[in-house]
């Protein structure tokens, strides 16, 4: 269903070439070589996600023995649970084939069009939203190393593959290529929603940003129901999320003391810095409206405007 890696992969040297090429005195070479850096970042990614997600689990030994852990974990901790909720949908095949399609095909396009959104209208929220989503993604990777079954893998317990069910699915049959597939903790669906509005209600100003939180809980809904994930796999992935942001704001503010200056924290027009913005992002962690500018100094953001 999506692009294959390679030709991500060429698009990225296609595009990274270009940036190199461009003059960037020029002034379309100074809208065209941001750009084409920051898509040929994004499509090396995308690569990497592929790559890894045909490779990170290179047998299923023990896979349905821990999803088993995770369920008895789960009823201790008193979760929700996700048989109840598959079973409440099943009656209504409409549901059902929306549900598939949201987990099929929501989570990808979802975090494109915030980076896209980001990079044009919100340029200096961009950085620190693209690295939080390469740290959280490496690092859903690696704990994937380990395999764990979807609820799908357990029929014994009453799950269905409503996927396959309805011919919507965009994994191979049970008991066949199930290597690749048994990667379920942590969910990447479930962390990427989350970010996709967290990035947007940071950035935003309007009152209607809010409505962003619509797609996080559709997608939790989706990958339960479809027994794509359990819950603790979202929980985790939430988790790690937080780290992400917090890491990605602390290397930030560790990097604006230190007496060099990379060349994108350069003062602007005005005197603040280029990641004026970007400091919102670590107002938002805080919990204040006091952020720092691209050079680390302190600023107070009011109605989405950085005032020094």
């Amino acid at each position: 269903m999506w692009v294959p890696w390679p030709y991500t992969m060429v698009a990225a040297v296609a595009l990274a070439t270009t940036a190199w090429l461009v003059r960037p005195k020029s002034r379309f070479g100074a809208a065209l070589r941001p750009f084409a850096l920051e898509a040929a970042l994004v499509c090396s990614l995308y690569s990497l996600w592929r790559i890894a997600g045909k490779v990170s689990v290179r047998h299923a030994e023990g896979a349905q023995d821990r999803a088993m852990w995770i369920f008895d974990a789960q009823e201790w901790l008193h979760l929700p649970s996700e048989l109840a909720w598959q079973q409440a949908i099943l009656p209504h095949p409409l549901i059902v084939q929306f549900a598939n399609l949201y987990y099929a095909i929501a989570h990808v396009p979802a975090v494109i069009i915030v980076l896209l959104w980001l990079f044009i209208r919100h340029r200096d929220d961009y950085p620190p939203i693209r690295n939080v989503l390469a740290l959280l993604t490496g690092a859903c990777l690696v704990i994937q190393l380990v395999a764990v079954a979807p609820p799908r893998f357990l029929p014994d317990l009453g799950f269905v593959d409503t996927a396959h069910q309805f011919g919507q699915s965009v994994y191979p049959q049970v008991g066949t290529g199930v290597n690749n597939q048994m990667s379920a903790m942590p969910s990447l669906h479930v962390g990427w929603a989350v970010l996709v509005a967290f990035a947007a209600i940071v950035a935003s100003r309007s009152r209607w940003r809010w409505l962003v939180l619509s797609h996080p809980a559709l997608t939790c809904w989706a990958v339960v129901v479809t027994a794509n994930h359990w819950w603790l796999d979202g929980i985790v992935a939430v988790g790690l999320l937080a780290g992400a942001v917090a890491l990605e704001a602390s290397v930030r503010r560790a990097l604006a003391r230190v007496p060099w200056r990379p060349a994108g924290l350069t003062l602007a027009p005005g005197g603040a810095g280029a990641g004026a913005s970007a400091g919102a992002v670590d107002g938002a962690i805080d919990g204040g409206d006091e952020a720092l500018d691209g050079l680390g100094q302190p600023i107070l953001v009011h109605g989405g405007e950085a005032q020094p």
